[in-house]
């Protein structure tokens, strides 16, 4: 991970909208700015140790001393790109506190919009993170139980209560997906074609805001009107 008084400042930056401080990066961060931009450039299979190591002006040696290799580098690089999106942490401290489920999607959706959308997430944590989606490697594993699960158990709970049912229906499972696909489409898709498709669509910081609202409305609207067919469908199979 960047060093912790980095992280904070982003953190800091993203929920204030303020320009962080700039920070001196040690070895170790350089050689993760580096390898996140040559693996989402190349992917893991065409990155070599030597053109990262040139691009953070380090010892060719420094990717086994930091990381013990290159499998290592790029499991720290995917962390790293996760980091920079909205953690499980992240998520559970939007909604703190928060008893009604409708702010609290909407305090979910806000954060990762701002994000996606706010100048600290670097267009190559995007793609590093869009290729996981699309062909996950083993480096997806411990974040796949760590982060990705319990972030769905918690939204999960957040949908189930909008659409009043059990967490485990698949409705909900589907309500979930129809939640986090614009999100998602976001994060993967290049942002200068759905620029030319959508001129007037808007993927600045400065939009961030009208869009989560559209997002929170969209699903909240959905979740209802299916929630509310669902029960009706669950009603009448009671003899």
């Amino acid at each position: 991970m960047l060093h912790k008084d980095l992280q904070e400042e982003i953190r800091f930056h993203v929920l204030t909208n303020q320009k962080p401080k700039k920070i001196k990066q040690t070895s170790r961060d350089r050689l993760l700015e580096a390898a996140g931009q040559v693996f989402a450039e190349k992917g893991f299979d065409r990155a070599t140790g030597k053109e990262i190591c040139e691009k953070a002006r380090t010892n060719t040696a420094a990717i086994n001393y930091y990381f013990g290799g290159m499998r290592e580098l790029y499991a720290a690089v995917v962390w790293e790109a996760h980091n920079r999106f909205v953690t499980f942490e992240a998520a559970s401290a939007a909604i703190a506190g928060m008893g009604d489920a409708k702010a609290r999607l909407e305090a979910i959706l806000n954060l990762a919009v701002r994000t996606i959308t706010g100048p600290e997430f670097s267009s190559w944590a995007l793609r590093v993170l869009g290729r996981e989606v699309v062909a996950p490697t083993s480096a997806l594993d411990e974040l796949r139980s760590q982060q990705i699960i319990p972030k769905a158990r918690l939204l999960r709970g957040i949908v189930g209560e909008l659409m009043g049912l059990p967490e485990d229906h698949p409705a909900v499972a589907r309500g979930c997906i129809s939640v986090i696909a614009p999100c998602l489409m976001l994060l993967v898709f290049d942002r200068g074609t759905l620029q030319q498709v959508f001129p007037q669509f808007g993927f600045g910081p400065e939009s961030a805001g009208a869009l989560a609202q559209h997002l929170t409305h969209f699903a909240l609207a959905g979740l209802d009107v299916l929630g509310s067919e669902t029960r009706k469908t669950l009603a009448g199979r009671i003899p």
